[in-house]
């Protein structure tokens, strides 16, 4: 099973007074997403089922990439803080066969990826990560990860 892990794009606001949970992408977010989500198409990827955290920066990824593949987005709460690769497997059930891309946050998804492969990685934001999974997803190995500044070039 292959599972790619879709960190959300940019959502620094220098003056952002509402709760963290609440911050949608920017408008250099957006377009940067737009670039991955044509990147993603470019690749031809074999279908997959998309799941998003439900906090805005990363549904908005999510619907970013949704329009692009062509894809329905499922909502996902345990996407949101505290992701970890036991939430993963769970979702891996839940979805029964097939692969996965997700979309979610840090350090959360920087952490399951090292569970999963014992490699050290951190994903930028906006950047894409596949591991593939061997039977009962709790090994994997990182095929590849690609940061948005190498998208661009």
């Amino acid at each position: 099973m292959r599972v790619y892990f879709l960190r959300h794009g940019q959502a620094d606001w220098p003056d952002w007074s509402k709760p963290d949970d609440e911050r949608p992408l920017t408008k250099q977010g957006k377009k940067e997403m737009e670039r991955v989500a044509e990147f993603l198409r470019a690749l031809k990827l074999p279908r997959f089922r998309l799941f998003s955290s439900p906090l805005p920066r990363a549904w908005q990824t999510a619907e970013i990439a949704a329009e692009k593949l062509k894809l329905e987005v499922e909502k996902e709460s345990a996407l949101g803080k505290g992701f970890n690769a036991a939430k993963l497997r769970s979702l891996i059930k839940r979805a029964k066969d097939g692969d996965l891309m997700i979309v979610g946050h840090e350090p959360d998804f920087s952490s399951v990826v090292a569970e999963l492969t014992g490699g050290d990685v951190k994903l930028a934001k906006a950047a894409i990560a596949r591991v593939d999974l061997d039977d009962s997803a709790r090994n994997g190995r990182l095929i590849w990860l690609v940061p948005p500044k190498l998208i661009r070039t």
